[in-house]
């Protein structure tokens, strides 16, 4: 029972809203990602800046986000690992992260298109759309741009 305690109230809205998402009520079920907006930003344990300093990660690191509250983030990075990061901190620029000891970029959206270039892991590509057939259209900072396979890279 609920009662009319604010406490309780709070937290049955906040486990309804959280059972609703996770059963896609309200709105598409695609993740949503984002990649880091500043120079350097610091991951924490909790969704506050008194809790434990976890990480400090650089421009345009990807992540999904699971889960928005009072200016926080929490986020699940290409490990799998959760933390919290400041809202103000993300952008809505689209970044994927090489997930393959070496991907292939090709030239267009074909498995014997040309290689334009390759790619180690764990290098960041900004997402410029998604093509059909599993194939991504990227650039990477260099200026060059091409055709990854999703499957190569983490991030959408």
């Amino acid at each position: 029972m609920i009662g009319k305690n604010p406490d309780s109230i709070a937290a049955a809205c906040f486990t309804l809203a959280v059972a609703a998402a996770g059963l896609g009520w309200g709105g598409a079920a695609a993740a949503d990602f984002r990649s880091v907006a500043e120079n350097a930003a610091v991951l924490y344990d909790a969704p506050s800046a008194k809790a434990k300093k976890l990480y400090v990660v650089s421009y345009g690191y990807p992540f999904e986000v699971l889960v928005v509250v009072e200016g926080w983030s929490k986020v699940r990075d290409a490990a799998g690992e959760m933390t919290w990061i400041q809202s103000k901190q993300l952008s809505d620029a689209r970044i994927v992260m090489v997930r393959t000891p070496l991907a292939q970029v090709r030239e267009a959206a074909d498995d014997n298109a040309p290689v334009a270039f390759q790619v180690q892991q764990n290098v960041l590509l900004e997402l410029l759309e998604v093509a059909s057939g599993g194939w991504l259209r990227v650039r990477h900072r260099d200026g060059q741009s091409g055709y990854v396979r999703v499957a190569q890279v983490w991030g959408v």
